[in-house]
């Protein structure tokens, strides 16, 4: 299985359950809770025009989508050119359970919670596929108190990047299936094409095709398959260009399939790479949004991480980091995949360098981590939380193996009782780590100042040493180990002499220097999704390898994760639709 966790939302807030949440710590409502969309359609929203002029970007650099988003002009960016960087804090969650975590919720609930207490802050967050809003995970727009809007917007269409991406990646498709027709002048052996179709939608069906039937006239038939558009190499690569050269370069350095002497042909030499860099100018910009307490926030790309590099654009990090005091963006899934991938890659690729890191988890989550079944999250069960809190002293230790200060934020619901509060905030003190309770879910802002102030004073210290886990030197193979020995605690990997010779080849090639992004389960250490807590012994099988040299890392596919998700039996688009009022309902 691809991608989303099994639940309709990636946040705590949005499971079902979270409707029992109390509010400012008061007994439970008689009255029925807000849900997420009616607390969102309420929300006192400010122009972005005004949200821009607290960041000082004058309304000439602001291209408007309505009046409530609007992206940041390319030529205000290169003015920001030489201004000092503010503090970077990334958030992060334990691996994902049904029972939630929070971490888009809690990124924008600490984003919040700087702000009221006057420290100048903003948050950074992916754009959401309709894959998952369609499917079972939902949106990923936080929840509760803690949410950005206009949610709907974010959550569907938003300002067409998705469109854009999708389609100058099937241009490529197209262009290169076009040059086949028109007498193949690059002798590409149409059996090792490796560039496939995407679209941002899960159909399962679409895994596996035969393209070009039905006569001459369409051209030579050959088999070939769709991805998500998240899992796009084109998704990859702008997320981390740095600006619209960047870009085409990156976008001509693909690598498309090889010639039949098995040397390898790029998008360059298709002559895609301009028409692309066109559909993807408007896209390259930032979005610009807003929080329910009207503090900014940038909404721009959205790799999953669980089969891509799981972080938003490097030109919307580095954007935020010239106009406040402090930043705060996440990774996709638990530390093991997201986390890993922002040092690794992204950090490694843009020059970054965070300051702290907040990792998120709940008491509900802990306990199915410590083998409680769903339906006995709501009774108290202190042992299950401490064998649950496993898993998080594993992500712990791994953020630190980076050089990176951390901090634990719980993720409140009305159910946690101070026992087990307690008994999490015992372990973390015992792995060096601090563990504070936050209620933004419920009270916003006011709930999260606590973690607000420690984090603003973790990144002041100043005591991040933060270093990728491995060199740039190291081969592909011993890259992938490091990850999967370092991070997983695995004994070893499992590769056959295909996947092995393939890697050598692309070191021979000059490819050899680039980072490894490993494509598997997000809910294990372990590529068995099974498998919670915090497994050692296990093995990590390897079984295909791709090359994404325009976004400059090799893809490493484990286990039985799939580039294409499928619908549940159940899916959420069967509840969608538009009530009397032309407003939609289901989504959330």
């Amino acid at each position: 299985m691809v991608g989303p966790a099994p639940k309709r939302r990636a946040q705590s807030a949005d499971d079902k359950e979270s409707r029992e949440r109390h509010r400012g710590g008061k007994p439970v409502p008689t009255t029925p809770v807000k849900s997420d969309i009616e607390i969102a359609r309420a929300a006192d929203k400010k122009s972005i025009w005004e949200i821009g002029k607290t960041l000082d970007i004058p309304g000439e650099a602001l291209l408007p989508f309505g009046n409530d988003k609007a992206k940041i002009s390319a030529d205000f960016i290169k003015e920001l050119e030489g201004r000092p960087d503010g503090k970077l804090i990334l958030v992060t969650a334990i691996n994902p359970t049904p029972a939630g975590e929070g971490k888009t919720t809690t990124t924008v609930g600490l984003g919040d919670g700087l702000n009221r207490i006057g420290r100048k802050a903003m948050i950074c967050l992916r754009e959401p596929s309709l894959g998952p809003c369609f499917g079972m995970k939902g949106g990923a727009a936080g929840g509760g108190y803690a949410q950005v809007v206009p949610m709907e917007d974010i959550n569907l269409h938003f300002t067409g990047d998705f469109h854009a991406i999708t389609s100058a990646h099937n241009l490529l498709s197209a262009m290169i299936d076009n040059h086949m027709y028109w007498g193949n002048e690059l002798d590409i052996d149409q059996r090792r094409i490796t560039w496939r179709r995407v679209m941002d939608m899960n159909d399962r069906a679409l895994r596996e095709v035969v393209a070009a039937l039905g006569g001459v006239a369409n051209g030579f038939p050959r088999q070939g398959g769709f991805d998500i558009t998240v899992a796009s190499e084109i998704m990859a690569i702008l997320c981390l260009s740095n600006d619209l050269k960047d870009l085409q370069k990156r976008l001509g350095d693909i690598v498309i399939g090889y010639r039949r002497d098995r040397t390898p042909v790029t998008c360059r030499e298709i002559k895609a790479d301009g028409a692309m860099t066109v559909l993807l100018r408007d896209a390259m910009q930032p979005n610009l949004v807003q929080t329910l307490e009207n503090n900014p926030a940038f909404i721009h790309g959205g790799p999953f991480a669980n089969i891509a590099h799981g972080c938003n654009s490097v030109v919307a990090t580095r954007t935020a980091l010239k106009l406040v005091d402090y930043v705060v963006t996440e990774a996709g899934f638990g530390a093991d995949l997201g986390a890993e991938k922002f040092f690794d890659i992204k950090c490694r690729k843009a020059g970054l360098h965070p300051d702290a890191a907040v990792i998120v988890a709940t008491i509900r989550a802990l306990k199915m981590n410590g083998a409680a079944a769903r339906e006995d999250l709501a009774t108290e069960n202190v042992a299950a939380v401490t064998e649950g809190c496993l898993n998080l002293g594993r992500h712990i230790a791994n953020v630190k193996q980076f050089g990176v200060p951390v901090i634990v934020a719980i993720n409140h619901f009305l159910t946690d009782t101070e026992a087990e509060i307690a008994a999490v905030k015992e372990f973390c003190e015992e792995e060096g780590t601090e563990a504070v309770l936050c209620r933004h879910w419920a009270e916003g802002s006011a709930g999260v100042t606590e973690l607000a102030e420690k984090v603003a004073e973790l990144a002041d210290e100043g005591h991040s040493q933060f270093a990728p886990l491995y060199r740039d030197e190291m081969g592909l193979f011993q890259k992938i180990e490091t990850v999967a020995k370092r991070i997983y605690r695995a004994d070893e990997v499992l590769a056959d002499k295909t996947i092995r010779d393939q890697l050598h080849q692309w070191e021979e090639a000059g490819y050899g220097h680039l980072p490894v992004c490993m494509a598997k389960t997000q809910y294990s250490f372990s590529t068995d999704p099974n498998l919670r807590g915090a497994p050692t012994g296990h093995g990590v099988p390897i079984r295909e390898v791709r090359l994404a040299a325009g976004a400059g890392f090799v893809v490493v596919i484990c286990g039985e994760i799939m580039t294409m998700p499928g619908l549940p039996r159940h899916p959420a688009a069967e509840t969608i639709g538009l009530n009397e009022d032309g407003e939609v309902v289901g989504l959330f």
